[in-house]
């Protein structure tokens, strides 16, 4: 082929790339999700899969199963849903990408180990075809694979026994940070990974950054507790971020000394909670980039709300409520901060709160004796 037909077929790939994406996103967002409860409708899905990568001749899914595809699908659109899903006031998205991104994750590990043993172009097409039905039948509305692996798979037989590994895991963890203050144990460590063939460092990487957080998403999302869900649904789309840059640099700069190195500090910062590296890259790049800026802010104002209806009492929450609202409701003059300051000490001093009985201890002359119906508060 010449240069310009090389060229044409580049801008072709794309351009199927990004319609496929389209149309994955159109369909995401038309649909209503069913649960994934009519085994017919997975039955119709798999065999429109195989035989589109069965049937379909190479010439025309050359251009549709791709690599970048097989991104654009299994992990740029997820990040932006999963942004999206931490940003809105709704919780309930958070568990459904937590969910699809431990089963993403687990597809993500296994591509490392899968692309350097393919070799022949018919092979590779059957691959990445296979990758990109996988994503996407665990968030197609009609399919919610990822729901139905988690009801029957992930909560049923995986949670139980990944809870004690999460906690040896987290014991494990612990004594790398303390390895951390002893620096001939990590450079030992470092000289040893340098040495490694660069497709194990990959491997090495990416395990790293999807091993342990796997275990922690499925715990977390077998949990009502949605803090956790909340926590890990960040990191994932962090990390898919971070696998997108690896995956699309890692062919120039695979080879370079220190590559896959920082790619693994990058995602210990990224995952710890010393650090919470993805709360602060989430928040100050992608959010901004994703448009979302205002949706957060929504959200994090109704978690402050939650918290402050937790710790104080429901007339002082209501005072406090009150405020906020005036100060963001009038008008942004200088002198509006000091005269709410003022009215929110006038209300809150102004307040009667119910008195609680202490219990008293001990008997003086004038009290009665204890009995059953002594109330004590």
């Amino acid at each position: 082929m010449s240069e310009e037909e090389v060229e044409n077929s580049l801008w072709i790939s794309v351009a199927c790339s990004f319609a496929v994406l389209a149309a994955v996103s159109l369909s995401y967002t038309v649909l209503e999700p069913n649960g994934g409860v009519d085994w017919k409708i997975h039955a119709v899905y798999w065999a429109a899969a195989v035989c589109s990568i069965s049937f379909i001749p190479h010439e025309i899914t050359s251009y549709i199963f791709t690599e970048l595809t097989v991104t654009l699908v299994g992990a740029v659109y997820p990040v932006y849903r999963a942004t999206k899903a931490v940003c809105t006031p709704d919780e309930d998205d958070d568990k459904e990408w937590l969910q699809y991104w431990t089963l993403g994750g687990a597809l993500f590990m296994l591509t490392s180990w899968v692309d350097d043993a393919i070799q022949a172009k018919d092979a590779d097409d059957i691959w990445l075809g296979s990758l990109l039905f996988c994503f996407f039948w665990l968030y197609f509305p009609l399919t919610c694979g990822a729901s139905l692996c988690y009801d029957h798979i992930t909560e049923p037989l995986l949670g139980p026994r990944l809870k004690p590994l999460q906690r040896n895991m987290n014991n494990f963890i612990i004594y790398i940070q303390q390895a951390l203050a002893n620096a001939v144990h990590i450079y030992l460590v470092w000289i040893i990974f340098l040495f490694l063939p660069a497709g194990l460092k990959r491997i090495l990487s990416i395990a790293i950054g999807t091993v342990y957080p796997f275990v922690c998403s499925v715990i977390a999302a077998a949990t009502e507790e949605i803090d956790d869900d909340t926590y890990w649904l960040t990191y994932w789309a962090v990390y898919g971020c971070l696998f997108i840059i690896m995956d699309l640099t890692e062919t120039w700069l695979g080879r370079v000394p220190g590559f896959y190195t920082l790619v693994i500090f990058t995602t210990v910062y990224l995952m710890l909670p010393m650090f919470r590296g993805a709360d602060k890259v989430f928040r100050k790049i992608l959010v901004p980039l994703a448009g979302l800026q205002e949706l957060l802010i929504l959200r994090d104002s109704i978690q402050i709300k939650k918290q402050m209806l937790k710790d104080l009492h429901p007339e002082r929450a209501k005072i406090v409520r009150k405020s906020i609202a005036q100060y963001f409701d009038g008008d942004d003059d200088d002198a509006a901060p000091t005269v709410l300051k003022g009215q929110f000490i006038q209300s809150w001093t102004a307040i009667k709160l119910p008195k609680i009985k202490m219990p008293k201890f001990g008997k003086t002359d004038e009290e009665s004796p204890a009995n059953e119906t002594t109330n004590l508060v």
